[in-house]
C-alpha cells in the first residue's frame, strides 16, 4: 500500500504556503531587510520549537510511522544553541523565553505526541523541508544584510551531515509516498500540516510589532503592501 502522502502534502499545504509567505515578517525579510534583534527572537522561538518537536520524535521511534520518517541528521536543537550563543552570549538560557506563540506551538506538539504520534510527520514535514529549501535562501539573506561570516548567527541553516539536499529531500518524499497508511490517517497528517503552517505564521507575526519599532512604520508599510503569488518552496514544503 503507498500513501502518495507527500504528494498529498505537497498539492494540501498550498495554501497554507502562500500565506506564511505573505507575512509582513517574511515579506520584509525575503526582501533584504533583517533586523538582528528579531531574527535572533526568531531563532530563540525556533530553539524551543525544535527542541520540542524533535524531544517527541525521538520519543515515538519504535512507531511504525515515525521510525520510517526518523532521520537524526535533520536535527536542529544543536545547531540552534550554537545561535543562541552567538547571539545572547554563553548565559543565553538566562535571556530568552518562548514567545506567546511558541509556547502555543510547543503545547500542540505536546498534545499530538500523547495522542495520535503520526500526526507529528505534518510538523516534521513543514519545518524540515522548508529549511533545506527555501530556509538555504534565508541563510543567505540573513548572512549578507546582517553581515555575518560563514554560518555564524545562522547554524540553524547548516545541515552538516546533509551534503546534497536535493537527493535527501527526494529520499524523505520517496518515503512519506510509501508509508504504509490509509486515506484518512495521510488527510489528518495534511490537516496538521496546515495547522504547523498557521502556528509557525502566528510566531512570525507576532514579531512583526518589533520589526516596526525597528524600522518605523511607513519603512514597514511599503515593504510589505505587495501581495507576493506564492512559490512552491520559499519557507516550508
Amino acid at each position: 500500500m503507498s500513501s502518495n502522502l507527500a504528494i498529498k502534502l505537497r498539492s494540501g499545504t498550498q495554501q497554507a504556503h502562500t500565506s506564511a509567505e505573505n507575512v509582513g515578517f517574511m515579506k520584509c525579510f525575503l526582501k533584504g531587510v533583517v533586523d538582528r534583534d528579531c531574527f535572533a527572537k526568531f531563532l530563540s522561538n525556533l530553539y524551543y520549537i525544535y527542541s520540542e518537536l524533535e524531544a517527541a520524535i525521538q520519543s515515538h521511534t519504535d512507531h511504525p510511522v515515525i521510525s520510517a520518517v526518523y532521520f537524526p541528521e535533520l536535527n536542529r536543537q544543536t545547531s540552534l544553541e550554537k545561535d543562541m550563543v552567538f547571539y545572547y552570549g554563553d548565559n543565553w538560557r538566562e535571556q530568552v523565553a518562548p514567545s506567546s506563540a511558541a509556547q502555543t506551538y510547543i503545547e500542540r506538539i505536546r498534545e499530538i505526541s500523547a495522542n495520535e504520534p503520526a500526526l507529528l510527520l505534518g510538523h516534521a514535514y513543514t519545518r524540515y523541508m522548508g529549511d533545506l529549501s527555501g530556509g538555504q535562501m534565508l541563510q543567505k539573506i540573513a548572512q549578507s544584510s546582517l553581515k555575518l561570516s560563514g554560518y555564524e548567527g545562522t547554524s540553524f541553516y547548516n545541515f552538516e551531515q546533509i551534503p546534497d539536499k536535493k537527493a535527501f529531500k527526494d529520499k524523505y518524499r520517496q518515503v512519506l509516498n510509501q508509508l504504509p497508511i490509509d486515506d484518512a490517517t495521510a488527510q489528518r497528517i495534511v490537516t496538521e500540516a496546515n495547522n504547523a503552517f498557521g502556528l509557525n505564521l502566528q510566531m512570525a507575526q507576532e514579531l512583526e510589532g518589533s520589526l516596526i519599532k525597528a524600522l518605523g512604520q511607513v519603512l514597514f508599510n511599503n515593504l510589505t503592501r505587495s501581495q507576493n503569488p506564492g512559490s512552491t518552496e520559499i519557507t516550508a514544503i
